[in-house]
């Protein structure tokens, strides 16, 4: 990982040096404080911290009339919503296709992609355009927040242009390096192995009428994992199969407007913790949000988000019970209530907060980690408060 964000650096820096109208570049600093109570997802033992630090630098490079780079390098620190640290979030090369006809336009990307397919899945690395730091977990889930940014491979997105109606279609395939901090978060600390995505293979369809006022989408993906265990383990060898189905719809008004997607996934889990061991389990979940616009500088959010580990299990008591009270019914499902508040106090300066209460820990944890108990309250709570500023 070093060796190509050091790479991304030269790349970045060798491309301004080339005229200024083949090159752009921007980026964004933002710091908060924040708190999770009751639960460790951000902080440990109900500290409040100043782990709310976004830091990134993006550039894009001209190379021919259809051919150009585009790449962002970063440095985050979530507390422990995901590792510490700086990271590559893309570099890849953007291959604008020759007109297909009069109104499809359509482009290949190569190398380590943006995820396009859900609705805030390509703008949830810039901090100040999301509406809340914490995303709904539902979908946007922290603890694969690099995995799901993006992966190491090709995507193409065709777009139709027409006197009623735009439609967006994209598909992408390839592959995301998984970090010693995702294994822990999957397999618990007790694991020592190597954990590889064999692949992740994705497909969206969006509809959006010419006014711009609303967009409804659908989107597919599928992704195999394997897990090799290393010579001193308390795991075993195991793989696993995670497939996903979402409904996305937004609204648009002059003051304010609703944003939505509801899920469906697929967990199929074989060895790992023991050589009999199957689990499959179906998932459900969702979120919907309302925005309201008081002025050009200030705006309020309000939001629902909620997940069910196993749509069998609603509410997690027959997980507390195979487990012998290991872990507590609550881990089996999540509800989070949130409210939030953006003022744009200057140009390029924002002051952004927010407020959730949460009933449930499903998401804190991934439920492949047994050791859970100590990890949150059935009742929690978090909030945060960042300031930010781009250029």
């Amino acid at each position: 990982m070093k060796k190509t964000i050091t790479f991304a650096l030269w790349l970045m820096s060798s491309c301004a040096a080339a005229s200024h109208s083949d090159f752009s570049w921007h980026g964004y600093v933002a710091q908060g404080v924040t708190q999770s109570k009751g639960s460790s997802f951000i902080t440990d033992d109900d500290k409040i911290t100043g782990e709310l630090t976004e830091i990134g630098l993006n550039g894009y490079y001209q190379l021919a009339k259809n051919v150009s780079i585009a790449g962002q390098i970063n440095y985050l620190d979530g507390g422990n919503r995901f590792e510490q640290g700086a990271r590559l979030d893309y570099l890849f090369v953007d291959w604008k296709l020759p007109d297909l006809s009069e109104n499809w336009r359509g482009q290949i990307h190569i190398g380590r992609y943006k995820n396009k397919h859900w609705l805030y899945s390509v703008t949830r690395d810039v901090p100040q355009t999301r509406y809340t730091s914490v995303l709904p977990q539902s979908v946007y889930f922290d603890g694969f927040r690099d995995v799901a940014l993006g992966s190491n491979g090709i995507q193409a997105n065709f777009s139709h242009l027409g006197s009623h109606y735009n439609w967006d279609l994209n598909w992408s395939y390839g592959r995301s390096h998984i970090n010693d901090t995702q294994r822990d978060f999957l397999l618990g600390s007790d694991a020592n192995g190597e954990i590889k995505q064999d692949f992740v293979h994705q497909a969206s369809v969006f509809l959006q009428p010419s006014s711009l006022t609303w967009k409804v989408g659908a989107s597919w993906l599928n992704s195999d994992f394997r897990y090799t265990p290393s010579l001193n383990d308390n795991r075993l060898s195991g793989e696993a199969n995670i497939e996903r189905l979402m409904l996305s719809a937004q609204y648009f008004a002059e003051n304010w407007e609703v944003s939505a997607e509801v899920l469906r996934e697929i967990q199929d889990s074989k060895g790992l913790f023991a050589p009999d061991f199957a689990e499959k389990r179906r998932g459900e979940g969702g979120f919907v949000q309302f925005r309201y616009l008081f002025n050009n500088d200030l705006s309020g959010l309000i939001g629902f988000d909620t997940y069910v580990n196993d749509v069998s299990d609603r509410q997690g008591k027959q997980l507390e019970a195979l487990s012998g009270g290991t872990i507590p019914a609550y881990f089996g499902y999540q509800d989070t209530y949130t409210i939030g508040l953006r003022w744009d106090i200057a140009p390029k300066w924002r002051l952004q907060g927010e407020y959730h209460w949460v009933e449930g820990a499903t998401r804190v944890v991934s439920l492949l980690n047994r050791d859970v108990v100590s990890h949150a309250d059935k009742y929690w709570e978090m909030w945060s408060l960042q300031l930010m500023y781009w250029f």
